[in-house]
């Protein structure tokens, strides 16, 4: 089975915020389901959903992201 990539950092910036993500998805008005499957990289956010979500955390919505160069 292929390894799972990670495509974003949702998860590790909720928790350097010291944030949950039912917490983020109450101030995104999304199902916590939904956001529980961004933090875990099972879906991705589409690019709305992670400007919305850098403004919520108030981040560069680059601080999200996982780097291509790595």
């Amino acid at each position: 089975m292929a390894e799972k990539r990670n495509f974003n950092r949702i998860k590790a910036v909720l928790a350097e915020r010291g944030k949950t993500n039912i917490w983020l998805a109450e101030q995104l008005d999304r199902n916590k389901t939904t956001v529980s499957k961004w933090c875990t990289n099972d879906i991705q956010p589409t690019v709305e959903s992670l400007f919305e979500i850098a403004k919520v955390l108030e981040v560069d919505v680059r601080t999200l992201l996982v780097s291509s160069l790595d």
